[in-house]
């Protein structure tokens, strides 16, 4: 399988003298197409930094990335030109709150990026009624998110990081407002996104029952980061 992404050597640190704060150090790691990977570590480890610097949102101190075959950031630097376009492109966004707009219904929501990035009116339509059929919630078309349960607006966020075809999709504990049974249908959906779509996933939790679920757990640990087979995870982990 090919990687989705690599992270080599990714150092970031906040403030300096007394304020100085290593957050990651000298981290590397990657995650291959079609996987589902759970990215733990207690709160304060740099878990949602982590993403935010692979989503190409917050700034490295150093090392590099890749996001496929290419190199978005270089040592101290941005290697691209336009950080939006790698995040409109290849990256998607779920997060523990679904953050859909209110006023617009559910196909306005889900079509909102395709059309910003000049995909034509029909066409998004068509795309974000063949999601939101894949995810069951096809009759919900012309809602609007307050008609919806939290477990179905956390669908309709899942249809909306997938409306512009992303390689990758970043989730920042998107199953937390959810109880246990919602928790594991929402990454039920994600592992077969991942396996069907070739779909790299990197899922941030703090749940320990939701583990099993997915392909590998990434584990920040004394600011670096292991790698482990589910099979392999000890308990108490989160």
């Amino acid at each position: 399988m090919a990687n989705a992404i690599r992270v080599e050597n990714l150092t970031k640190h906040f403030g300096k003298g007394e304020n100085f704060v290593d957050v990651l150090d000298n981290a590397s790691f990657t995650v291959e197409k079609g996987e589902l990977v759970a990215l733990v570590a207690p709160s304060g480890a740099g878990k949602t930094t982590l993403l935010m610097m692979i989503g190409c949102v917050l700034e490295p101190t150093s090392g590099k990335i890749w996001l496929g075959d290419e190199l978005v950031w270089n040592e101290k630097r941005w290697s691209i030109s336009d950080t939006r376009r790698i995040r409109r492109e290849k990256i998607g966004f779920i997060f523990q709150a679904h953050y859909l707009i209110p006023f617009l219904n559910v196909l306005e929501n889900v079509t909102l990026l395709p059309l910003t990035n000049g995909v034509p009116q029909k066409e998004a339509n068509r795309e974000a009624m063949d999601l939101l059929e894949y995810f069951g919630i096809g009759e919900k078309a012309r809602a609007m998110p307050s008609q919806l349960s939290g477990g179905q607006n956390q669908r309709v966020a899942i249809a909306r990081a997938l409306a512009n075809r992303p390689e990758i999709i970043l989730a920042d504990e998107p199953t937390a407002a959810l109880d246990l049974e919602r928790s594991v249908s929402v990454v039920q959906l994600l592992k077969k996104i991942a396996a069907e779509q070739n779909v790299a996933i990197i899922m941030v939790t703090h749940d320990g029952r939701l583990l099993p679920y997915c392909d590998r757990l990434l584990r920040i640990e004394n600011r670096s980061i292991v790698s482990e087979k589910v099979d392999e995870i000890p308990p108490n982990i989160v």
